[in-house]
């Protein structure tokens, strides 16, 4: 993606174009329907990145922030969610910074939005495989934080968030082919690690 051919680009008219343009003009409750659209996948990525809920917690409200205080430079050059999401990596990687220097809590991701075993008890799965299954989710996420910051981010954007590698490529204004390089390694890395605290695969 040239810099020449960003200076020729339309608007995109994504699913929140319109909602965006309302924004731009000063309607804060439109806002609102952006924050309730993303909310969900913002927190999940915030918490795979980080490996933290109150840092996840954190880095939701800030990016939010910071996207509404600059919506009215958004061009629409781009779609709001590859813009979104790009500030929520930003975000993301400063706090992981800061944290740096400071003790982490014991990484959790028993959060209620997205929980990989909510409704197991209503689906007749045992007390036991709930507890098997949490204890596995809480491994791929201890070995998802010990990726390189570069490697982590494409990981959780393209395995775990599902956008497209052109989607990536907007979010983290890197080539295609350098994000499927770190894709190939981090995946490398993630089956490597879990090979430890699995036993198997």
């Amino acid at each position: 993606m040239s810099k020449t051919s960003d200076q020729h680009k339309t608007a995109v008219h994504d699913e929140d174009y319109e909602i965006v343009l309302s924004c731009r003009k000063g309607d804060d409750e439109a806002f609102g329907i952006l924050v309730e659209r993303h909310q969900k996948k913002v927190f999940n990525t915030a918490l795979r990145m980080t490996g933290d809920y109150d840092e996840a917690c954190e880095v939701v409200q800030e990016a939010f922030l910071a996207a509404f205080r600059a919506i009215r430079k958004f061009r629409g050059e781009a779609k709001f969610s590859t813009w979104l999401y790009g500030i929520v990596v930003n975000v993301s990687k400063t706090r992981l910074k800061q944290a740096a220097q400071r003790r982490r809590k014991t990484v959790s991701i028993d959060d209620p939005a997205d929980d990989p075993a909510d409704g197991l008890a209503a689906e007749g799965v045992s007390a036991l495989e709930a507890l098997e299954k949490k204890d596995v989710q809480a491994k791929v996420q201890r070995c998802i934080g010990t990726l390189e910051e570069e490697f982590r981010e494409v990981l959780v954007l393209r395995d775990i968030q599902g956008f497209s590698y052109d989607e990536i490529g907007g979010i983290l204004e890197v080539p295609e082919g350098t994000i499927k390089s770190r894709l190939f390694r981090a995946r490398e890395a993630m089956k490597n690690c879990l090979k430890k605290e699995l036993g198997r695969l």
